[in-house]
């Protein structure tokens, strides 16, 4: 999807659930109530899924879990399969160090996710300077829909990363994405 028709569904307003994680009794990945919670959203009109992005996925990316890849990819080739009537916007979560980050978000690039929602957690300490490159860094991989930062370390970052990834094609208006 283009970024400018992305920016255009955005605005236009839809509903872009967090989509959680189904895990079995074994703290497994459930493939099957995965699949069906994607396909629950496909059916009641949502416009996209934003896939890693809930607070409860952040340890799917734990070396030892290696879960993000196939969380991935099962929702987006549940939603092009599901809905191949309409065009479902996905989003990927991508957090960590800019090295994990940029990793995350060429994963989601090439599985063809729409566009990311920015994680800014790990730069609680950092200068502007290098919360902004960070964000640059990002959005010069994939579309940058927003950025997802604690209320108590809001500071000035929220604006200073948006005015960065602006200017590398990402996506820019208020409200950008809401969880449900």
């Amino acid at each position: 999807m283009l970024v400018q028709e992305l920016q255009r569904a955005l605005l236009a307003g839809l509903v872009i659930p967090a989509h959680p994680l189904a895990l079995t009794e074994a703290r497994r990945l459930d493939e099957r109530r995965q699949v069906a919670l994607t396909r629950y959203y496909c059916d009641a009109g949502a416009g996209g899924v934003a896939v890693g992005v809930h607070t409860t996925q952040f340890a799917i990316r734990d070396p030892g879990v290696q879960l993000l890849r196939p969380v991935l990819e099962l929702a987006i080739r549940t939603v092009r399969d599901w809905c191949p009537q309409r065009r479902v916007i996905t989003i990927a979560g991508v957090c960590g160090s800019t090295a994990q980050a940029i990793a995350e978000a060429e994963l989601a690039a090439s599985l063809d996710y729409d566009a990311a929602l920015l994680s800014l957690a790990a730069f609680s300490d950092e200068a502007n300077a290098r919360v902004i490159d960070h964000c640059r860094r990002v959005a010069d991989v994939i579309p940058v829909v927003d950025v997802e930062i604690a209320p108590e370390k809001c500071g000035d970052w929220r604006g200073a990363c948006r005015l960065a990834v602006r200017h590398r094609g990402a996506i820019e208006h208020q409200p950008v994405l809401q969880s449900v």
